[in-house]
């Protein structure tokens, strides 16, 4: 049981100075946030160890949190925040064994926003949550740094990975730097890398490899990584590299994108996967979304869509360009729920296929229920579809629709796609988007028979929106990754190229594709 203290700031410059053996147990681990402002204040920018980054959570709402993951049990004694302009006037420090039960160690309940030190605690746990209860001023919760300070139990993992080497870029664009490197090995098992841009962690990676995107054309990056292992012990970094952007506008946009969203539960679940997914959007702060069908369980009605999806996925739907799967037809009349709920952007041009463009990209979506029960007719929605596509101007192209033609999931290759595919080959589009198998699937580029071609467009089934996940199947030859995991697609779209990430609901990148340049 952990006694509840209150600190308030006179009470805090007062406080005892920290043990002798506490040591800095925060700085580098895995963050967790409610919200950020934009992907520039993400929470690892708060125990990066640099007083010139910071987390700040989206403005004007109550409450938000920061939870930080110190890898294994400890001590926990004393907790520094360096607050910027936005801070709190209450707040709570908790401490949790297992990141979901929580225990005040601290309250704080006039702050002054000035730099807290928050000594003389006596907690103890895994993970340590700053939580803000009433904002200061009318914009969000943002802190330069926050720093725990304790001792880490002496049972446990104390050996750190071996540092990774071989780190090298493959071709830069504009805006995005593809990374790869060697695997470390650990003792136990390596949990991850951290990313380290111009000395910085920027990002973390499942795998040994990452797309830095979002960077300014014509500009030098120096880059470095280093491997973590379960209990938070870090390897040392590896050896820099320099890499240098090409020159260029840098226009570029990023989008959210998945299938097989809402089962019906709300926030008042812990399972409840599609409230977690659409935090992850909000992360994102997407230019638009893209939603692969059966975006509402399990016979979406309208009735359901305001219940469930509108709860969460809806937050975007002023942003979202949709397409039906075949839940929606479950409806007792097809299809009346999913027009009534999006309304004119169900069916923007009269029907529920339809194009739309960003940048210099097209983008089509597609009704392929059309396609999968053969019961509509395919031959109108095909005839349009021959049409647009010869009719498009834009460097770059991307369909989605909900029935992939190749699958290792459980629903399997998809004999009734085939026609769309083979349009999708000849002529030449990028990229491709399904959902309706409840797991994520990355291939490389493929021909109309499913080989390797990097003529091709790249296929990737993300079905991982929050439906209840399948069972997976062997996977293709051609298949990059396969994963049975909850998660969102963040694609990075430029003017000549596009890069696609898979981030899970914890907020780490669980995949991330190479830079793919424009056909």
């Amino acid at each position: 049981m952990i006694a509840a203290i209150t600190l308030l700031p006179s009470a805090i410059a007062a406080a005892s100075t920290p043990q002798a053996a506490d040591v800095l147990l925060s700085q580098g681990k895995p963050v967790a946030t409610s919200t950020v402002e934009s992907s520039s204040y993400t929470g690892a920018k708060a125990v990066d160890g640099n007083t010139s980054t910071r987390w700040a959570s989206a403005e004007g709402s109550d409450p938000q949190w920061l939870r930080i993951d110190l890898g294994q049990p400890a001590a926990i004694h004393r907790v520094l925040l360096n607050w910027e302009a936005a801070y709190a006037k209450k707040y709570r420090i908790e401490v949790s064994d297992d990141g979901t039960q929580f225990t005040t160690a601290a309250t704080v309940d006039n702050g002054d926003g000035k730099t807290d030190d928050l000594t003389g605690l006596n907690a103890h746990g895994r993970y340590v949550r700053f939580v803000g209860l009433t904002r200061a001023t009318s914009y969000g919760y943002s802190f330069w740094e926050m720093q725990v300070f304790g001792s880490t139990d002496s049972s446990g993992d104390t050996q750190a990975p071996t540092t990774p080497t071989g780190l090298t870029a493959g071709p830069a664009t504009a805006t995005s730097v593809p990374l790869t490197w060697n695997a470390a090995t650990d003792n136990v098992g390596v949990a991850g890398y951290d990313i380290l841009r111009n000395g910085t962690a920027v990002a973390t990676s499942t795998t040994p490899s990452y797309t830095d995107t979002g960077l300014t054309p014509d500009t030098s990056y120096t880059y470095a990584v280093r491997a973590r292992d379960a209990a938070g012990n870090l390897s040392g970094t590896s050896t820099p590299i320099t890499v240098k952007t090409q020159a260029g506008n840098g226009t570029g946009f990023v989008l959210a994108a998945a299938g097989d969203i809402a089962e019906r539960c709300t926030a008042s679940s812990s399972s409840c996967a599609h409230v977690k997914t659409a935090k992850l959007v909000e992360t994102m702060n997407p230019a638009a979304v893209i939603t692969m069908g059966d975006n509402q369980y399990d016979d979406a009605h309208l009735s359901d869509f305001k219940s469930y999806y509108d709860k969460t996925w809806g937050k975007f739907k002023a942003i979202t360009h949709p397409i039906p799967g075949n839940h929606e037809t479950y409806d007792d009349t097809p299809y009346k729920g999913y027009d009534d709920y999006f309304g004119a952007i169900a069916k923007p041009h009269g029907q529920r296929y339809y194009s739309w463009e960003m940048g210099n990209w097209h983008f089509i979506a597609l009704d392929s229920n059309d396609f999968a029960t053969h019961e509509f007719g395919p031959s109108e929605q095909l005839a349009w579809l021959k049409q647009d596509l010869a009719n498009n101007k834009k460097g770059c192209v991307a369909a989605y629709y909900h029935h992939p033609r190749w699958s290792s999931g459980d629903h399997g290759d998809n004999p009734d796609s085939i026609e769309l595919w083979n349009l999708m080959v000849a002529n030449k589009v990028d990229l491709v988007l399904n959902g309706h198998d409840h797991d994520y699937e990355r291939f490389v580029p493929q021909n109309a028979d499913g080989k390797a071609d990097a003529a091709g467009p790249v296929e990737i089934v993300g079905g991982s929106g929050g439906a209840s996940l399948y069972d997976l199947h062997s996977a293709h030859p051609t298949t990059a990754k396969l994963l049975k995991t909850y998660g969102v697609l963040k694609l990075s779209m430029t003017d000549t190229s596009f890069q696609t990430q898979l981030i899970g609901v914890d907020g780490k990148v669980l995949d991330s594709s190479p830079t793919y340049t424009c056909h």
